[in-house]
């Protein structure tokens, strides 16, 4: 039988500053493969190419992955600022509309970093543009120098829910990750249950209330070394039971008699 297909959530770059690609971590890719054990396919996030529909029929599950770009301040009723860094429309329009759809449907996703805040976004919720600046907060951003393992190293602490969704999953309510993100939840959109912050109180683990579906995000990146890290592979793990059991659903459907 066939894996189940994964769309990875692409993003916009320029190679040597004039060709475009629509491009995806290989981190991404292998951790879908060799951990969720599903068939990776990378989506150009693009309305122009292709629609959420044609997304939902061609895909049992989506990794929504972090990107340099932040969703636009318009999507949740604020300004653009400097501060508010680089943009990506287009993303936007594919993203925010997918979330909500796999929400209705109980179609599965996982949202990391930049996906994370959508999830928040699509739901209502709103960012901040930059958490080091806020009173009493940390500096969550990618380290600007040293090696690749260095960058993705756990760096500290999140706290999660006695008894909830995550705690359960990684069976403990404290968990070392990873941090590379400059924005973080302002507001938490209708049904974003918070489940898990860092020590200065910024938002790491969300899950949307009631949905039919799996729907776990994080801040930080477990896509880093998802095949060892005792986090990050029973995060990939349950994401990819639950596209088997989206797939299994439907590739029943033409087999079941009707009336």
């Amino acid at each position: 039988m066939t894996r189940p297909v994964v769309g990875i959530i692409g993003n916009s770059h320029l190679i040597n500053d004039q060709y475009p690609v629509h491009a995806g971590g290989q981190m991404n890719s292998r951790a879908v493969a060799k951990v969720a054990d599903c068939t990776p396919l990378l989506i150009p996030a693009d309305p122009n190419l292709l629609s959420v529909d044609e997304l939902l029929a061609a895909c049992d599950g989506f990794v929504l992955t972090g990107g340099r770009p932040n969703v636009h301040p318009e999507e949740y009723g604020e300004a653009a600022t400097e501060a508010h860094g680089a943009f990506d429309r287009a993303r936007d329009a594919i993203v925010l509309p997918l979330v909500r759809a796999c929400v209705e449907r109980g179609q599965p996703f996982l949202g990391i970093c930049r996906g994370f805040q959508e999830v928040n976004v699509a739901l209502g919720g709103t960012l901040y543009p930059e958490i080091r600046d806020l009173p009493g907060r940390t500096n969550h951003r990618m380290p600007p120098d040293g090696t690749i393992e260095e960058k993705f190293a756990l760096r500290h602490e999140v706290t999660l829910t006695e008894g909830g969704p995550f705690a359960q999953l990684f069976g403990s309510s404290r968990v070392m990750t990873n941090t590379l993100h400059g924005q973080g939840i302002k507001a938490p959109g209708a049904r974003v249950v918070i489940d898990g912050h860092a020590p200065d109180g910024t938002p790491e683990a969300i899950y949307v209330r009631d949905a039919p579906g799996f729907t776990l995000s994080v801040q930080w990146h477990p896509e880093w070394n998802a095949a060892e890290d005792p986090v990050s592979r029973p995060l990939f793990c349950a994401f990819g039971a639950a596209c088997r059991a989206w797939a299994e659903g439907r590739r029943a459907l033409p087999l079941q008699k009707t009336a």
